[in-house]
């Protein structure tokens, strides 16, 4: 599963996963941890509106991080 970070501002974070994908676009589980708060949320964006975001830098893939020990 591929997880994106949103570009917000200062003190919250926003990021999804892609859940599934369809002819349309794609099905997402958004997280947004702001103020000690978390909500998840699950949403769909078109596959034109993902590639816009992509390009301008708005959303962007998080790179998998394992912890070893």
């Amino acid at each position: 599963m591929k997880r994106f970070c949103i570009k917000s501002r200062a003190g919250k974070i926003e990021f999804f996963d892609i859940v599934s994908e369809d002819e349309y676009g794609y099905n997402i589980r958004l997280t947004r941890l702001c103020d000690g708060h978390e909500r998840i949320v699950e949403e769909s964006i078109t596959r034109h509106l993902f590639k816009i975001c992509v390009k301008t830098g708005y959303i962007f893939e998080m790179e998998n991080t394992v912890a070893t020990a």
